[in-house]
């Protein structure tokens, strides 16, 4: 199956806002991110139920911070289409198989996804550690628990086994590295969009949230952000690329001929993915559609973010790196880690 390429002129800005705002996914996003406003005003009282040690505040503050993240996200966005509108952009769509494969495909991986959380679940359970999913209790968020260090380690190493390892064995002997995605057409290009988007999200996290900056002694430094960069990166980094990026991504783009669409359930299947994330509360009804609420106010964004990133360049690669192992989990987890492994 040869990928092909096509040059394509990217309209001007107010005609793509135009063009977003009378697509059905994006309409639907929309409605219901302020649905989800609501809810939270409706149902919250001063406090959200969350173990949320690093991000002190009302639930009016949580909510206000959420739609700030989502606003910040979608000017990352628009700076990605900025950055990438002269680009000869590889048709995606062209490197997954034909329609009838890539859905059978797509519902194979989304049932492995769906067992391997279960297995997270199963096992995290039995070892008397919290459930086992894409981020690392405490991850971003902070936490009171104890993380033991076997914990962290068989984190990693499950769902590196999981999501990465064992579908990219699979999936190479059908498909070539360019057709998963994982080679770039634009080397140059990605190097520039990784380095100034890198740096932008970096520069939003510091100003608004507690990182490693000013937070370690030098031999914290020296060990705790290898080592924080090498857990996140085996634990999430890596399981997210190979799963949603190097194989959903293609064929979701096949299936639903629109970009849009196609970024839109990437930060779905994101979001999804982080079900088993330590601090939601599942005691009660309320707490159970707060969490579900706050899982689509943490994950939806980010994950649109990066499933654009892989759609503009064709390069998995890319979204890993400008936005997600470095900043935020190396950026903010660092602390965390230093903590977790006693690193003094």
């Amino acid at each position: 199956m040869a990928t092909t390429t096509t040059p394509r002129t990217s309209p001007g800005p107010w005609a793509t806002v135009r063009w977003l705002a009378r697509h059905r996914s994006v309409q639907v996003t929309a409605a219901l991110w302020l649905a989800g406003n609501a809810v939270v005003l409706l149902l919250a009282g001063r406090t959200l139920p969350f173990d949320w040690p690093a991000l002190p505040g009302s639930a009016v503050d949580q909510l206000v911070g959420a739609d700030v993240a989502m606003l910040s996200v979608l000017a990352l966005m628009a700076l990605t289409c900025l950055l990438t509108r002269r680009r000869v952009r590889p048709d995606v769509a062209a490197r997954a198989p034909d329609v009838a494969t890539a859905r059978r495909e797509t519902v194979l991986l989304l049932a492995w996804a769906a067992l391997g959380l279960l297995g997270g679940f199963v096992l995290g359970r039995l070892l008397g550690w919290h459930p086992i999913g894409l981020h690392l209790a405490g991850s971003v968020v902070g936490t009171h628990d104890h993380v033991a260090p076997a914990e962290a380690a068989t984190w990693a190493g499950y769902n590196l086994v999981v999501y990465a390892l064992v579908p990219l064995a699979v999936f190479r002997r059908r498909y070539s590295a360019d057709q998963l995605n994982l080679v770039s057409t634009d080397r140059r290009g990605d190097v520039r969009l990784i380095l100034v988007v890198l740096v932008a999200e970096s520069a939003i996290q510091i100003a608004t949230l507690a990182t490693v900056v000013g937070r370690l002694s030098t031999h914290q430094y020296l060990v705790g952000v290898p080592v924080t960069f090498l857990l996140y990166l085996a634990g999430t980094g890596l399981p997210i690329m190979v799963l949603v990026h190097a194989l959903l991504v293609p064929r979701l783009l096949r299936l639903t001929g629109s970009t849009p669409a196609t970024v839109v359930l990437g930060g779905v299947l994101y979001t999804a993915l982080h079900a088993w994330d330590a601090w939601t509360v599942l005691t009660t009804p309320t707490d159970a559609v707060l969490s579900v609420v706050f899982l689509c106010f943490v994950y939806l964004a980010p994950g649109m973010m990066k499933t654009l990133l892989t759609v503009r360049t064709g390069n998995a690669w890319v979204h890993l790196w400008a936005y997600h192992a470095l900043a935020p989990h190396t950026l903010i987890d660092s602390p965390h880690v230093v903590e977790i492994f006693r690193i003094r």
